[in-house]
């Protein structure tokens, strides 16, 4: 999968379809940092009219995750990756155009290597955070990822 955005967003269509059917996109994403976003709408509420947390924690995830994953297609080997935990905290009601930044893209590719040497699993924590169209945080998200190389 090259490091577009669009076939990125086909991914969601086929394989994560409550994410893009919630109006999560990625739209940035290097080896360093993606950017996903999600806009507040009628169907991604909650009674609260504001967006669900499920919703943000979407987008906060892909924004960590498809790093991953293209961090493991560029290693060219087979390995399973899954989160194992995770934690949020809100601060501001999500209302408009919700943009979550993950840059820790630099932790993946060590877990990576560790795993392809050793075989064994591997874990680190990715941060997202989100920002409502005035620049003002809204929620963070941390993620726990396990990386494990298949076959070994």
């Amino acid at each position: 999968m090259a490091l577009k955005p669009s076939k990125f967003n086909t991914f969601t269509f086929f394989k994560l379809p409550s994410a893009w059917w919630c109006g999560v996109r990625l739209t940035y994403i290097d080896e360093h940092k993606a950017v996903t976003s999600v806009k507040h709408k009628w169907f991604n509420q909650n009674p609260f009219k504001s967006m669900f947390w499920a919703v943000q924690g979407m987008a906060a995830e892909l924004s960590t995750g498809a790093m991953v994953i293209t961090q493991i297609k560029k290693s060219g080997k087979k390995i399973s990756m899954l989160v194992a935990n995770n934690n949020a905290t809100f601060t501001k009601k999500a209302t408009g155009r919700i943009t979550f930044t993950c840059e820790d893209g630099h932790l993946i590719n060590e877990a990576i290597q560790k795993t392809i040497a050793t075989g064994e699993g591997q874990t680190f924590w990715m941060k997202s955070v989100g920002v409502n169209q005035d620049g003002v945080q809204v929620s963070t998200f941390n993620f726990e990822w396990t990386v494990k190389a298949k076959g070994k």
